[in-house]
């Protein structure tokens, strides 16, 4: 397996609710290294990678033998049991981290694995999150110099792509955290530890998400939210995400009165993370704007 690889992935059954899901879930993954995408039949000179099994549902576990005769790929299979079928099984309810883990222990799992995949769109990196910080005085954004200048203009592409998102908080822990999960999806993440700080970078980067803490030194995180969509470009192009251990009614409350767009109570939940990251990709928000208006 070669770096930048996306692997299709043949969804075979699965009911309403459970597509939908996994149509966020593969615009999220075909981001990573590797990538999963979801295989559209028809698709000229490409075949699927992977199955994807409702295994609880029989039209759909007979369909996945039959394409196994013609093409013994790798298969996840869904449900309460592999009904005797080769492949990794995952119980429902669907999870999102759990699922990824699946088909990246399934690419990893010997004989039945793929042999190789259809290079993604060329980039001249695997993604990794660039940190920025502002310095004391605010006025310059802090940078490490190990960064080659490759690295820097795929960088510059992504945030003309509206492929950056801004974390703030003022928990070293949870910045990390957020970097972390972020990263392998190819955004671009800065950083700011103030209520200052974020207003400061938000005038000068426009952000597909900002992930905000409710508590900060000085001005808290429902007047950042305020100043951020105040703007009138950030109400149509940035969504943010408060993140808070208060999860009372009247907190979702003001949040929602100060303009936010979904509610993260700490400590996070990977599962909704990626769930609000998929949601907010530039391509995720179209799609619900285009629902929307039907």
């Amino acid at each position: 397996m070669t770096s930048n690889d996306t692997y299709l992935v043949d969804v075979i059954g699965f009911n309403d609710v459970e597509r939908s899901m996994l149509s966020s879930i593969f615009a999220l993954a075909a981001r990573r290294d590797p990538g999963f995408a979801q295989f559209k039949p028809g698709t000229a000179g490409r075949s699927p990678d992977i199955y994807l099994v409702d295994a609880d549902e029989p039209a759909a576990f007979n369909e996945y033998r039959a394409l196994y005769k013609r093409a013994k790929l790798p298969a996840v299979l869904v449900g309460s049991g592999s009904q005797g079928a080769k492949g990794v099984v995952l119980p429902r309810p669907l999870q999102w981290a759990r699922l990824l883990q699946a088909l990246d222990d399934t690419l990893s799992g010997g004989e039945d694995a793929p042999i190789a995949a259809a290079p993604a769109a060329p980039s001249s990196h695997a993604a990794q999150g660039l940190r920025r910080t502002l310095s004391g005085g605010g006025a310059a954004l802090g940078r490490s110099n190990t960064h080659r200048i490759e690295d820097t203009d795929a960088a510059t592409k992504k945030r003309m792509l509206g492929d950056t998102v801004l974390v703030v908080d003022d928990n070293a822990t949870v910045r990390m955290f957020m970097q972390a999960k972020l990263a392998p999806y190819g955004f671009e993440v800065d950083i700011a530890e103030t209520g200052e700080e974020a207003i400061g970078l938000s005038a000068t980067q426009e952000y597909a998400c900002v992930f905000l803490d409710v508590v900060l030194p000085g001005i808290d995180g429902y007047q950042v939210c305020k100043l951020i969509k105040s703007n009138k470009q950030a109400i149509k192009k940035t969504a943010v995400v408060m993140l808070t251990s208060r999860s009372s009614p009247f907190d979702k409350l003001r949040g929602s009165l100060a303009g936010c767009d979904e509610y993260l109570t700490k400590p996070l939940d990977e599962d909704r993370l990626l769930e609000v990251i998929a949601k907010f990709l530039p391509s995720g928000r179209k799609h619900k704007e285009r629902a929307q208006r039907k």
